[in-house]
């Protein structure tokens, strides 16, 4: 079977309140909730052509009422999570289609900043689904990083590569596919130096 040309790279985002990042969500009914499940599919090829993407507001099931903070710093309002959000079952199942089976064609990686498929099994337990994807595709982006960039960029939000980087912002700060596009974004540039 040929090697999979395909990959992707994943952002998302959940409930949050005003400290609650500092408290490890430990506050009085804080869970990390998914909210907005944004991810691109890219083909693996001199450019990194962006050949798909997917964008899935999520209702938590705990906490359906956004904090004023999560609202300020996403943009995503109440009035558009309870029109467009879909339960986390769905949205897991739309991730899974978009993202293709485990074998076939696939994607072969997954990148985020960070360990956002922790985030997906912590929902998983949450509403009594089973976790479906193998852990071996997600790839911690920032450790790719880390030896090619730096620390401080490497350990930065994805919104914040932008300015590190030195390219335009391609999409709102705090949004999955905003986020998904940055990271992409410096693919591009470390693929350009023959860096990735």
């Amino acid at each position: 079977m040929a090697e999979r040309k395909v990959f992707a790279i994943m952002d998302l985002e959940w409930t949050s309140w005003e400290g609650a990042h500092q408290r490890q969500w430990s506050g009085p009914g804080e869970e990390m909730e998914i909210v907005q499940i944004g991810a691109l599919k890219i083909k693996d090829d001199e450019t990194l052509t962006e050949m798909d993407s997917l964008d899935v507001l999520v209702t938590p099931s705990i906490n359906p009422g956004l904090s004023d903070y999560f609202i300020q710093l996403t943009g995503i309002t109440q009035e558009r999570l309870d029109g467009d959000g879909i339960g986390f079952p769905d949205a897991l199942k739309a991730l899974q289609a978009f993202l293709g089976p485990g074998t076939g064609p696939g994607t072969k990686a997954v990148y985020s900043m960070g360990t956002d498929y922790r985030i997906i099994e912590r929902n998983c337990d949450l509403n009594g689904v089973e976790f479906p994807f193998d852990e071996a595709i997600f790839v911690n982006a920032r450790e790719l990083l880390k030896p090619i960039v730096g620390e401080d960029v490497a350990t930065s939000d994805s919104s914040q590569l932008p300015a590190a980087m030195g390219f335009p912002p391609p999409g709102a700060a705090h949004h999955g596919l905003g986020d998904c596009r940055c990271i992409a974004e410096t693919l591009r540039i470390l693929r350009r130096q023959g860096k990735f």
